[in-house]
């Protein structure tokens, strides 16, 4: 039954958000209604009448399907954190409506020339710089998605955008559905010999959670990892990694199809939009500007890793006395580590409990930015793993709220992320805006009967990693929402993210948190000496597989494939950036979220993470020295970065902050690679 208009949680726009009253019935309703009114909207500023005025144009197009992405925000949110059968289908219903409807803006002649009669008005030749921004990049954004087209090629396009849209969301949902189809069952503890024993009791945790004997592992990463790095038994180990790199491959989440189909039509949508090919179309706008700079920019990287990732490579090889498969890498390289720098990251999880990591976390952020962080237990929430916070100003103002979600749940997808569930306005009685309202969310080691969730340091640099991102939506002072907070090119977005990595490297920094969970001892120093002098190890490995990545990206993108399948042509491409030999059956391109969850996402933009990781490390430099709390950077980087959100050029930012280009050194450094 069909949940009242009136009674409706997704119809209004507010915070705080009623996470325990949206139910799946709601959904239907609210977004039928939501469509109808943004239709009607868009029909009225359509009209020759409207005045060529910012408010009745820009801003006034800003607003009209406001409501509408705010519901479908939280939708695929609650699609993405708890997921159920009804919900599911509910989201699979609206969303081609909803995707219609946004592919209809771009293509619309009345609203391409109202706003063309305003850019030149006397008014739109006097706006401030931020605002003529958002008039520039809104005229762009129209030329780019098809406002020049004829009748029958823009119909074209709508069909493209709704069928991506519904393609991506299958692809996404078959990738979790295969996930939580698989479990490893082990009735025999010798076999797990070399797992920790916290991995050993969440393995018999999570098979007593499911009524079942023995240890339980699944392709959720804090089970995944741990034994692939630990575990003796190597044919463990292969089926674990097998079915991590198979996952979608079989009916009924085979997304094989699914791929061939998003790439053919990214292809055809790039070409009518008069491109060579979707990473064109994707880059038009950011900091790389098109698919030959960023394949460049990677082939550089690999030309200057790929010696060292060689050497790195034998070495390993060497150590281990045997012909290496890629389920042994992980497992030997943790032993050689030991050896080479007497380092076990597992003796490091006591002294990260989240709580404390958290704690620290916050302590960083009120050092180097002037905010504080407290606990509040009165908002609406979606499972009770979830937290929820309040950050206020140095003054006490509220800046906004946000939700942390941090475990593993077989309703929740994998991997970690950040989002933003309003952007506060600047009110105009009394200044002031409303709150910024986000979320934080990961797949953390969670806590087993009586310990507390103990991170690994590559867990803790995760939550450091997206709470970066939420800083930056956190902080944003842009008076243009569509230019506020982390609504910049995706070529920038990771530079917040990854540079507050930074601070769990830094011993200064680790005092304030890292305490031993029973003896709340700090780190070691020569304990932390050894993750220190371990953090280059294999750095050219790590560097080659986001090179990968990437790279795969860029040519499933921009290259002809021929009769090589995505399956094929993919696996040949990542052989390149493999420690090891590949098997056949690898088809890690078929889970590859990044690329095919979203109509766009990071599609012909992975190679973004290197490119941020070069601003980050350059950028950091200044922190290491002139201070790792040096509260004047920490001012510097919040003006001229996070509150300007995309007010300006990204490079201009980038130089406001640190006064010249960004040195590629700076990166190849700190991963251990000669310059």
């Amino acid at each position: 039954m069909p949940a009242a208009p009136d009674n409706n949680p997704l119809l209004a726009i507010q915070h705080p958000i009623p996470f325990d009253r949206i139910r799946a019935e709601h959904v239907e309703p609210a977004v039928d209604q939501l469509l109808r009114q943004s239709r009607q909207r868009l029909t009225e500023l359509e009209q020759e009448s409207v005045p060529a005025t910012y408010a009745a144009t820009l801003a006034a197009l800003e607003d009209a399907t406001l409501a509408l992405e705010h519901a479908m925000t939280v939708v695929g949110h609650l699609e993405s954190v708890a997921t159920t059968p009804e919900l599911r289908a509910a989201y699979n219903a609206v969303q081609p409506k909803v995707s219609a409807l946004m592919s209809t803006i771009p293509l619309s002649p009345g609203l391409f020339k109202n706003l063309q009669a305003f850019a030149q008005s006397t008014e739109a030749k006097q706006l401030d710089p931020t605002r003529a921004r958002f008039l520039k990049k809104t005229l762009d954004w129209f030329k780019r998605e098809g406002a020049g087209l004829a009748p029958e090629q823009k119909r074209r396009l709508e069909a493209l955008n709704v069928e991506l849209t519904e393609v991506t969301t299958r692809f996404s949902q078959n990738v979790l559905d295969s996930t939580n189809a698989f479990e490893l069952l082990v009735d025999d503890a010798a076999r797990l010999k070399g797992l920790p024993e916290r991995a050993i009791s969440a393995a018999r945790a999570a098979a007593e959670a499911k009524g079942k004997a023995g240890y339980r592992f699944t392709l959720q990463a804090p089970s995944y990892i741990p034994l692939l790095t630990y575990a003796e038994d190597r044919g463990l180990r292969e089926q674990l990694y097998r079915a991590m790199n198979t996952r979608a491959t079989r009916e009924p989440h085979d997304n094989g199809v699914l791929v061939e189909r998003i790439l053919q039509l990214r292809k055809e949508k790039a070409a009518l939009l008069g491109y060579g090919h979707f990473v064109d179309l994707v880059l038009h706008d950011r900091m790389a500007h098109d698919g030959a700079r960023a394949r460049e920019f990677i082939r550089d990287l690999e030309r200057r890793t790929r010696a060292a990732f060689e050497e790195e490579n034998a070495a390993l090889q060497r150590f281990a006395g045997r012909n290496l498969e890629p389920w042994d890498v992980s497992y030997y390289a943790e032993k050689q580590r030991v050896a080479l720098y007497d380092f076990d990251e597992e003796a490091l999880r006591p002294y990260f409990p989240l709580e404390s990591v958290l704690s620290g976390l916050f302590e960083i952020v009120k050092r180097l930015y002037g905010v504080s962080v407290s606990e509040v237990k009165d908002l609406p929430i979606w499972h009770e793993q979830v937290r929820t916070y309040r950050m206020q100003d140095a003054d006490g103002g509220v800046l906004g709220y946000f939700y942390a979600d941090f475990f593993p749940r077989e309703q929740k997808r994998d991997g970690a992320w950040m989002n933003a569930f309003l952007t506060g306005e600047r009110l105009a009685a009394g200044g002031g805006r409303s709150p910024h309202v986000g979320l934080i969310c990961g797949n953390m080691t969670p806590p087993v009967g009586g310990t507390p969730s103990l991170l690994g340091h590559r867990e803790v640099e995760t939550v450091f990693h997206e709470f970066g991102h939420l800083l930056h939506h956190m902080l944003t002072d842009v008076p243009v929402r569509s230019l506020a907070g982390t609504n910049v090119v995706w070529d920038f977005v990771e530079l917040p993210s990854q540079i507050m990595e930074n601070f769990c490297w830094e011993k200064e920094a680790l005092d304030l948190f890292a305490r031993h969970y029973e003896t709340s001892a700090t780190i070691p120093d020569d304990l932390f000496e050894k993750l220190r002098r371990a953090r280059t190890y294999r750095g050219a490995n790590d560097m080659m597989r986001q090179l990968g990545f990437a790279t795969m990206d860029l040519e499933l993108h921009m290259a002809e494939r021929g009769t090589h399948s995505v399956l094929g042509f993919a696996r040949e491409l990542m052989a390149r950036f493999a420690p090891a030999p590949l098997p056949a059956d690898y088809a890690m391109v078929l889970g590859f979220g990044h690329l095919f969850s979203h109509p766009v996402g990071y599609a012909g933009g992975y190679y973004s993470y290197k490119w941020a990781e070069v601003l980050d490390a350059d950028a950091f430099s200044r922190f290491a020295s002139e201070g790792v709390f040096s509260a004047a950077v920490g001012s510097a980087f919040r003006e001229q970065i996070l509150a300007r959100g995309d007010s300006r050029d990204p490079m201009e930012l980038f130089k406001d902050f640190m006064g010249r280009e960004p040195d590629l050194r700076a990166l190849l450094t700190r991963s251990g690679i000669a310059a």
